[in-house]
């Protein structure tokens, strides 16, 4: 595996390493796009609405659907519909069964993230005149943004494993050379394929690890500077909020039930 790897026609080649990734991805951004379109706007009613949750347990319900054989099934379906457009009567069914596949978890921590914010919050948008688009727009989706790209960042790992099945229309993707290396039983070349499916869900998790951290504001994922909390716990400058010099760390609280000092009579 790793000399066929290091082989750099298998990358450069037409229909190579190269050509294949760029595929992929290709298949995979397009579902992505499609799914959070659908569910994220879905996802913010239930949510905010607390109706239609049915539909959730629906969109978790189709995960338990073959993948291989939806995608035999709708190509089945479409093909005698689509005429002379090329790699449209495989790309189509292909990509309808990985957006079925990414709306699931989506919508799921959409709702769930607009479920979770605080009811004190919404009554305070509320009370300052905010309408309920405008209360969804800068109140829940900013606090569901954690859950949101938990859902996306499942859907994405799910997408590009799961896009591989391109090439079992005869499609290109990472998934080609899977495919191709097993006919063939070329076992190098089968497991360089798996093996760059996974390292691509990897990059792009991380990729979308960044973007959450560079785009949840810190008030909700609750990240601080190191110091910042234990600083305003303790007053300006670190100290003690009792005072300089720990003057009132001299003698007893003075409580209700501390009797005064006779000095001070």
């Amino acid at each position: 595996m790793i000399q066929w790897l290091n082989d750099p026609g298998n990358w450069t080649a037409p229909g190579g390493i190269l050509d294949q990734l760029r595929a992929h991805l290709q298949y995979s951004i397009i579902a992505l796009v499609i799914a959070v379109a659908l569910a994220l706007p879905v996802g913010l009613l239930i949510g905010h609405t607390g109706r239609g949750r049915w539909l959730v347990t629906v969109a978790n319900a189709m995960r338990a659907l073959p993948v291989v054989g939806l995608l035999i099934l709708l190509y089945v379906m479409l093909a005698p519909h689509i005429h002379g457009k090329g790699d449209t009567v495989y790309l189509l069914p292909t990509e309808i069964v990985l957006v079925l596949l990414a709306i699931p978890p989506i919508l799921a921590g959409t709702v769930s993230g607009v479920e979770n914010v605080a009811p004190d919050v919404r009554d305070a948008a509320a009370a300052m005149g905010m309408r309920g688009s405008q209360v969804v727009r800068r109140v829940e989706l900013p606090n569901a943004l954690p859950l949101v790209f938990s859902g996306l960042r499942s859907a994405t790992l799910q997408v590009i494993a799961t896009a591989t099945v391109a090439a079992y229309l005869g499609l290109g993707g990472l998934g080609r050379f899977v495919y191709d290396g097993q006919a063939s039983q070329n076992y190098a070349e089968r497991n360089a394929g798996a093996v760059l499916v996974a390292l691509l869900a990897v990059a792009a998790d991380l990729v979308l690890a960044l973007a959450q951290r560079y785009t949840v504001s810190r008030g909700v994922s609750g990240r601080f500077p190191r110091g910042r909390t234990s600083e305003a716990a303790d007053g300006p400058g670190g100290g003690d909020l009792r005072g300089e010099g720990g003057g009132a760390a001299d003698g007893p609280p003075v409580t209700a039930e501390t009797p005064p000092s006779p000095h001070t009579a």
